[in-house]
């Protein structure tokens, strides 16, 4: 097998790492904990959730996009060392500064919440660096290096969560899930090492006005968090249970969202190294429909659950979400395509994604709420699913608007490798 379809294999299958390290927390700590813990414990992975998105808009997406263009092809190597050792930096710094926020936070919150954000605080550093390494091996085109680092955090977290006692709190169990990732931070640290000896970081760069990652913050806001909120919302004319039911499908399908954050900071690179757009769209056209049969398959393994096992995954909850699974199960499987054509927005024309972000992404917000009114938590569900496609069907038509010479002209100049 050649380099770049190793390359694709160890993408693949970080991407399942990443994955099933999502859904065995939620899992673990849904089993551990009583319902009391495991709702603050679900704030509390909420929050990080939303950090974690906000690092990888900032400095994953601007890093993945880096193609060393304008420099010479000896010079690439150096550019992209660089800008791992800086991506690398900042992540480390702004985390510990949230980190201490978050500990304040912590102790001024009363009983459990407040514990569990405090050590949420004390260990976000970790697992943002972590989980941020991700990007700098993909600029690096260094996947395997990646799944290497991440199939150790996989089983780490496991193990530190199956060893915990029944009935732990939130606090306990943040804990260990944060801590059990010091030994795959150290091994991509390590494996790290030989690409950034010798490069100089420089965290200015993140600091200035008009950093493309600023951009991307604010499609990740929009995009993310008016459908939090609206979800949040509905808490005012619909019954807890309504909410619950959302964000229990919402849960179900995580290990999506995670796979579609990860065709966001592994495509990058290698779409462009394809040439044009005739090519990338190609590629991401077939990627999507990948992930659109990905969607509708996973969706249906849940809808196909005994109702005893779905009991297991969600409690209580499951009865009221198991109706709204074929809604979300189409709201991913179109997710999926529209993910595809925002990513080949971001390849050929980085700028040309964030006003449909925020067009559409209201517009689903309104889709949810009159959903709601029409047809109840289920019009919702379907609403939201409706948002989607609307979303993806915009994209691709911008996609198709591109000039056919876009992108041609920011290929890499070299294929970088590691310093001997």
């Amino acid at each position: 097998m050649s380099r770049r379809g190793l390359a694709a294999v160890a993408s693949v299958l970080d991407q399942a790492a990443s994955s099933a390290t999502n859904i065995l927390v939620l899992v673990l700590a849904a089993r551990l904990s009583s319902a009391g813990g495991f709702a603050d414990f679900s704030m509390v992975y909420v929050t990080f959730s939303v950090l974690l998105g906000l690092n990888m808009a900032y400095v994953g997406q601007s890093l993945v996009l880096e193609k060393g263009q304008g420099v010479p092809p000896d010079e690439v190597w150096g550019r992209l060392g660089a800008m791992c050792r800086s991506a690398v930096g900042f992540t480390g710094a702004a985390s510990a500064a949230v980190g201490v926020l978050l500990v304040v936070a912590g102790l001024a919150l009363p009983g459990t919440p407040g514990r569990a954000f405090l050590a949420l605080g004390l260990v976000l550093p970790l697992v943002l660096l972590q989980d941020g390494l991700r990007y700098c091996f993909s600029a690096l085109r260094a996947p395997e290096r990646a799944l290497a680092a991440d199939a150790l955090r996989l089983v780490c977290v496991v193990a530190a969560l199956a060893v915990q006692p029944e009935g732990a709190s939130a606090g306990r169990l943040v804990l260990a899930w944060g801590l059990s990732a010091l030994p795959a931070l150290g091994l991509g640290l390590w494996l790290l090492r030989p690409y950034v000896r010798g490069a100089r970081g420089d965290l200015r760069p993140y600091l200035r006005r008009g950093h493309l990652g600023q951009r991307f913050v604010v499609e990740f806001a929009v995009g993310n968090g008016s459908s939090q909120l609206a979800v949040l919302g509905l808490g005012v004319f619909a019954t807890p249970l309504a909410v619950g039911a959302l964000r229990g499908a919402t849960t179900l399908f995580g290990p999506l969202n995670v796979l579609f954050n990860s065709a966001n900071a592994f495509g990058p690179p290698v779409l462009g190294r394809l040439g044009g757009k005739r090519a990338t769209v190609r590629a991401t056209a077939l990627l999507g429909l990948v992930l659109a049969a990905v969607g509708a398959g996973w969706g249906a393994v849940l809808y196909a659950l005994p109702d005893r096992a779905g009991r297991q995954l969600l409690g209580n909850t499951w009865a009221a979400t198991a109706g709204l699974l074929p809604a979300t199960g189409a709201q991913y499987a179109v997710m999926g395509l529209g993910t595809c054509a925002l990513l080949t927005l971001r390849v050929l024309a980085p700028k040309a994604t964030l006003s449909l972000q925020v067009v559409f992404s209201l517009l689903s917000v309104g889709m949810l709420l009159g959903g709601y009114a029409v047809g109840g938590v289920a019009g919702a569900a379907w609403g939201l699913a409706a948002g989607s496609a609307l979303k993806a069907l915009a994209a691709w038509w911008r996609v198709t608007r591109l000039p056919a010479a876009a992108g041609s002209r920011d290929t890499a100049a070299a294929e970088p490798t590691p310093a001997a």
